[in-house]
């Protein structure tokens, strides 16, 4: 079976036991390790992987295909996605500074980019500028060079954009979650509608279950694809985008799914989603 997810630490500790063969039943993968914007095209393309991680904000565009299931993705309380700035902008700590301004995002079908859309229509008046896309590990250093004047960052930035001399502008997450009340919903897991989508699903959450039984068998294939971490920023990424939303969306993950597409379709930045199509049906 083709998979595609990123080389992220959640996604490598999530699917390490299904990828090493310690899934029972479970069909051998051959996996292909991407960055979410890649997987959010991939998603899109007729000859796609029959499983494959890509960003919540993508869905709209591929639900008619594939369908998303209850488990394996990330969403949380605490994670979301942060805009920086360096130190040379005026009043930094104002988000108005971003008016007109170049602002580096990891991908336009991104959950942090619809999170930041949508704080901005609120906060920046009369909106940013150019919005510059690039690999996510490349826009702290593109910030801190002067190449952009803002970017909005994922994952282990949270805990190393310090290292960069940057400034955190705001944690679009705590403005999520004050605002609406219910966790970030960033990666989903999909597949395609012609599968067993509930053998997938077990699979899957079997895949988690084990990687947090046995956490340390999963700790090398972690650190190998990722990029230039340490074992304690990779544990803390880990910590903090593996949990319960992981093995089951629950109410809430379905609530956040559906409040962050229906904002963002009234915005005109999704296509309107019909939101029955978001649960497969066993």
């Amino acid at each position: 079976m083709n998979i595609a997810y990123s080389p992220c630490p959640n996604d490598t500790f999530v699917f390490h036991a299904w990828a090493h063969g310690l899934v029972p039943g479970a069909p051998e993968l051959n996996v292909t390790y991407a960055d979410i914007d890649i997987t959010n095209h991939l998603a899109v393309r007729a000859e796609g992987p029959e499983v494959l991680k890509i960003s919540y904000a993508a869905l709209p565009w591929v639900l008619s295909e594939y369908a998303l299931l209850p488990c394996g993705g990330a969403l949380g309380r605490g994670c979301g996605p942060l805009v920086l700035t360096s130190g040379r902008m005026e009043s930094a700590s104002e988000p108005s500074v971003l008016s007109g301004r170049r602002v580096a995002v990891p991908s336009e079908r991104s959950t942090a980019y619809l999170l930041f859309r949508l704080w901005a229509a609120q906060q920046v008046p009369g909106g940013v500028g150019e919005i510059v896309v690039m690999p996510f590990h490349e826009i702290m250093p593109a910030v801190r060079d002067g190449k952009v004047d803002a970017g909005l960052v994922i994952h282990e930035a949270r805990f190393t954009y310090p290292s960069y001399g940057l400034s955190l502008l705001t944690d679009l997450g705590s403005w999520w979650e004050s605002d609406t009340g219910l966790p970030i919903p960033l990666g989903a897991i999909i597949a395609k509608r012609s599968l067993d989508l509930e053998a997938i699903a077990n699979w899957t959450r079997a895949s988690v279950e084990y990687a947090w039984a046995n956490p340390e068998e999963s700790q090398q294939y972690v650190l190998r694809h990722a990029q230039e971490m340490s074992s304690e920023v990779a544990k803390a990424h880990i910590d903090l985008y593996v949990n319960e939303f992981t093995a089951n969306l629950g109410e809430d993950g379905y609530g956040a799914v559906t409040a962050l597409l229906t904002r963002a379709a009234q915005e005109g930045l999704v296509p309107e989603v019909d939101l029955s199509a978001l649960r497969f049906r066993r």
